[in-house]
């Protein structure tokens, strides 16, 4: 007698086209799961894809909130529910002390790590309340600055303390529906975020020096955010940190 296999579970990975996003989206459907790849550049989600009939490309900006219902439509009409979402989408803003930034740059940081991160789990926990069986996981990527900030990183900073917030009144409010929450910060992984704040050349310091800092390959920091996917329905991973060995984190400054 056969007996039946169960169905793949469904993720949606924002932030598919590049670093860390493609990397976790490759690894899952390597381990299985069917995929929908969200972002702003399809080309970059279809160069993710790699022509795999378990992966759903889904151009979507998450700071609109039609791109974002549309996306997880798209999902449910695919595949029926949403097992993981990976709230990954995010930009690094620019570098620039309290006093000198813009209100454009600084609305337009806060729309896309923090405001989109919060549309995309809005969408997902609807869904997961309405499927059955009911529940899932969100996995927000925050940052190490979330504990620590880099200098002249205001916005940015801002935003991913406010991610810690956001993932654990998700938490909090998904317990009665077996929904869960828990996040990520990662440091000095090896993507091309990493070139933009010079970490490999010279990251600027808390004292004003410049220093080369350690990194470690992006796949091993998707190899965590899998684990946090993967770790059955009956536990909650609710912090992760993962940094690249020796980078000045425990004792910043």
């Amino acid at each position: 007698m056969n007996t039946p296999q169960p169905a793949a579970r469904v993720a949606v990975v924002t932030g598919a086209g590049s670093g860390i996003g493609r990397e976790v989206a490759r690894q899952m459907l390597a381990d299985g799961y069917r995929v929908a790849l969200a972002g702003r550049r399809e080309a970059q989600l279809r160069e993710t894809a790699d022509g795999s009939p378990d992966a759903l490309v889904v151009p979507c900006d998450v700071t609109r909130p039609d791109d974002v219902e549309r996306l997880f439509e798209a999902v449910r009409q695919e595949w029926g529910r949403v097992d993981v979402l990976f709230n990954n989408a995010g930009v690094f803003g620019p570098s620039a002390g309290v006093d000198e930034i813009s209100l454009e740059d600084w609305n337009a940081t806060v729309a896309v790590n923090l405001t989109g991160s919060m549309l995309c789990a809005a969408a997902a926990v609807r869904t997961m309340k309405a499927q059955e069986p009911q529940g899932g996981r969100i996995i927000n990527n925050g940052s190490i600055s979330a504990h620590s900030p880099r200098p002249r990183t205001v916005a940015y900073t801002v935003t991913k303390h406010a991610m810690t917030g956001l993932t654990k009144s998700i938490e909090l409010d998904g317990r009665g529906y077996g929904i869960t929450c828990g996040q990520i910060d990662i440091g000095n992984t090896a993507t091309d975020i990493m070139d933009t704040i010079g970490v490999g050349s010279g990251a600027l310091q808390a004292d004003g020096s410049r220093k080369v800092e350690p990194m470690f390959p992006v796949a091993d920091a998707a190899r965590a955010v899998l684990m946090m996917a993967s770790m059955p329905a009956s536990a909650s991973v609710g912090s992760v940190v993962v940094t690249a060995a020796g980078m000045p984190f425990i004792g910043r400054g």
